[in-house]
């Protein structure tokens, strides 16, 4: 038995490394963020407020948690654009069974985080067995996704909703939001077993080079099943919150939220091509998107505007990623 591990760990050891200088430009990505920070601060005065810095902790939350999930999914060579339906799907089925004087808070809770963490299996399972790509198979399954969530509520939202589980994403305990305590418990849970596992090394490994991962002993169809898996998970929790929070199962919530933790996880420095990124740099992917969104807020800058400097941001992730690409000088 101690052999086996034994050559578990050495395998492991021999396995790629990310690129140099990521740590450089997670530096570089923080600095940003507080240069962002600085500069909002001097220019509107409600910025830099404990009430408002609370919002915007509480309104990343949601995005931060996909994120974290397709953090891993990206990593691993893949994408998921599903989870934005996948947080639709999980917060009707959470709301069916979350009506006062039914059942126990935990039963809505397992039932959602049950139907994603299904989603994320079938979304894993397509993709390793049909080996069509996986932007394509979201794609179809983001479709049908968004239909399920349609005909479980019947097209209308789910409402009276029972106290205990509108309390999960809409409460507070120690006058701080539950959403911020449920990050930082999920930004810890997802970095420990991106970094201290032999999981975490075999997504790496899986994402960096598949050939060599499989000449490893890596068992590369298992791998991608588990990060789909947890990927569906962590898009379940979002919407099980996202659904406690507005106190509503609603078909189409989530639209579009599949982009912006997508941007989360580029801008944080993981790269699109696999094999390279961070949880930390996700979760400050997270905050700079949140921190500009609330800023151009606060300065009366119109929605339209909002999306068009956020489009450029992530077209200069892009790019910054490619160019740090082995090959591209």
């Amino acid at each position: 038995m101690k052999n086996g591990i034994s050559t578990l760990f050495t395998q492991t050891n021999k396995l790629p490394t990310q690129i140099p200088g990521r740590g450089i430009r997670q530096y570089g990505l923080l600095v940003a963020f507080v240069a962002v920070c600085l500069v909002l601060s001097l220019t509107t005065p409600k910025f830099l407020t404990v009430q408002n810095l609370m919002i915007i902790l509480t309104q990343v939350s949601i995005n931060a948690l996909l994120a974290f999930g397709v953090t891993f999914v990206i990593i691993a060579g893949g994408i998921d654009l599903s989870i934005g339906s996948m947080v639709a799907v999980t917060g009707v089925v959470a709301a069916m069974f979350a009506h006062p004087d039914t059942y126990p808070v935990a039963v809505p809770v397992l039932a959602g985080l049950g139907a994603g963490l299904l989603f994320g299996a079938v979304n894993g399972f397509i993709i390793t067995r049909s080996k069509v790509p996986p932007f394509i198979v979201t794609l179809g399954t983001m479709t049908i996704g968004r239909g399920l969530a349609l005909i479980l509520s019947k097209g209308r939202p789910i409402s009276n909703l029972s106290d205990s589980f509108n309390f999960l994403g809409g409460g507070k305990f120690l006058g701080i939001p539950t959403l911020i305590f449920i990050l930082i418990a999920l930004f810890i849970v997802c970095s420990v077993v991106l970094k201290r596992t032999v999981l975490g090394r075999y997504i790496y490994a899986v994402g960096g080079n598949e050939q060599a991962a499989n000449a490893s002993g890596i068992r590369l169809t298992t791998v991608k099943m588990v990060v789909y898996t947890l990927c569906g998970g962590l898009a379940a929790l979002a919407g099980i919150l996202l659904t406690s929070r507005i106190t509503t199962g609603q078909p189409n919530a989530g639209t579009g939220f599949e982009l912006d933790a997508i941007a989360a996880a580029i801008i944080g420095g993981t790269s699109t091509s696999g094999g390279t990124g961070t949880m930390t740099g996700t979760l400050i992917g997270a905050l700079l998107i949140g921190v500009i969104s609330n800023g151009l807020d606060l300065l009366n800058v119109t929605s339209y505007y909002q999306q068009v400097v956020m489009g450029a941001i992530i077209i200069g992730a892009v790019v910054l990623d490619s160019m740090n690409q082995p090959g591209n000088d």
